[in-house]
């Protein structure tokens, strides 16, 4: 399977051509501003163990950098370079003053105490200090990260430095500056790109049926969103399993509660507040595996879970026609082939999951001017952001004959362009 980093390249480079991109500004697009790598000593319970440390910073043209930091055994300097990549696209797409950068640790953390996580934290903090800043590299919560270790990163740094920088991360906790509505923002956020482009086809929420494959905090916000607005959710899953109903699940609310009780989904058939493996009969559920989510007679998928979820081996089967991208690279490069021969319209994750990026950049632009908006601000600017970014996304496509990724890209590539010859100037 074509990497991640080779898949991203090649996108860059086809919307680099069409967006007729000045060749020097490619060429810089097309490399990495700075990639810092070091070791990580932790003692720990089982003696002393060196770790893996990567910060990959891509481009700074529209502001600081900005991205995650993940905690994963899998965490490669090829997945950063292209995650970092991905994320200057990202900002750019979404209208917000940063750049792109992405940063991780290789490591287990559920084999690590939380005393071991806050000083591998820590440690790893110190390492970047000469790096991070509010006006320099932003780093938020990623993989198997939260507002804790964002915590504990601003707290290292103040020690370090003296400084007291709430923006040196987002994604913190609220009392700490963190914002409101962050844990909101990717999964409404999506709902809202959804929502426009399915206005300039003429389709109507009422009309259609989604199956969500991924039902941790975006997923469950994606379904409530939706259900909210009037699409009938059929069918759900986790990693353990999921139920379809095809007449429409009752209430996401019911299932959210059942999930958080049980610790999974599988089984939750709600009936007034009451949910039981029981009452499938009853509602008309079957269980459900994970995989078959995506192939369900459905109109609207969406993948919120994994990556490379949908692939050769299921595009041609997949019934729905249009995808909304929710988890990060839920699509293959290859796959992605196929379903555009298909006419499936895929908004991409790019666009569709940059709600969480935009409240992060709400979350900085608080912080810096000390000032706190309400969850219902924030949910309006995020709203409109979204309407906003999509609408254009979804202009470009039409303009150039091109599927919403790369009209992503190119939307990007414009806006990256712009702020570059201005200051060339």
């Amino acid at each position: 399977m074509e990497s991640l980093f080779a898949s991203t390249k090649k996108e860059l480079k086809q919307a680099i051509k069409i967006a007729k991109i000045q060749p020097s500004l490619a060429n810089k697009l097309l490399t990495h501003d700075k990639i810092i790598k070091f070791s990580l000593q932790l003692n720990t319970k089982n003696g002393n163990k060196i770790f893996k440390g990567f910060r990959v910073e891509h481009s700074n043209i529209l502001g600081p950098y900005k991205g995650g930091i993940r905690y994963h055994k899998n965490v490669s300097l090829d997945e950063l370079k292209a995650l970092s990549l991905l994320m200057s696209i990202k900002n750019a797409v979404i209208g917000v003053p940063f750049g792109g950068g992405k940063g991780g640790i290789n490591i287990d953390p559920k084999e690590l105490t939380k005393l071991e996580l806050e000083l591998l934290t820590r440690e790893y903090t110190r390492k970047l200090i000469p790096s991070i800043g509010t006006y320099k590299d932003v780093p938020a919560p990623d993989v198997n990260t939260n507002s804790l270790i964002m915590s504990w990163i601003v707290d290292e740094y103040q020690k370090q430095t003296g400084k007291k920088e709430l923006g040196v991360v987002t994604g913190k906790p609220i009392d700490l500056g963190g914002s409101q509505g962050r844990k909101e923002a990717t999964g409404y956020g999506g709902v809202y790109a959804l929502e426009t482009i399915l206005k300039q086809l003429g389709k109507k929420p009422s009309e259609l049926t989604v199956a969500i494959q991924g039902f941790g905090n975006v997923g469950q916000f994606v379904a409530q969103k939706l259900q909210e607005e009037g699409f009938k959710v059929v069918a759900l899953s986790d990693s353990k399993g999921g139920i379809y109903i095809p007449k429409g699940v009752p209430k996401i609310e019911d299932i959210i509660k059942c999930k958080e009780k049980k610790g999974y989904l599988a089984g939750c058939y709600c009936i007034g507040g009451v949910c039981d493996i029981k009452n499938k009969k009853k509602v008309g559920g079957k269980d459900i595996s994970p995989d078959e989510v995506l192939l369900l007679p459905v109109d609207i998928i969406v993948p919120s879970a994994l990556e490379n979820v949908i692939t050769t081996k299921n595009a041609s089967k997949i019934k729905a026609r249009i995808i909304l991208e929710m988890a990060n690279g839920p699509t293959t490069s290859l796959a992605d082939k196929i379903l555009n021969k298909k006419g499936v319209i895929i908004i991409p994750d790019i666009l569709a999951n940059s709600g969480g990026v935009a409240v992060s950049y709400y979350e900085w632009y608080q912080n810096i001017k000390k000032i706190k908006w309400s969850k219902t601000e924030v949910l309006a600017k995020l709203q409109k952001q979204m309407q906003d970014a999509s609408m254009q996304v979804f202009k470009i496509s039409q303009k150039y004959n091109v599927n919403l990724r790369l009209a992503a890209y190119i939307r990007a590539l414009e806006k990256i362009q712009d702020t570059w010859l201005k200051n060339s100037k």
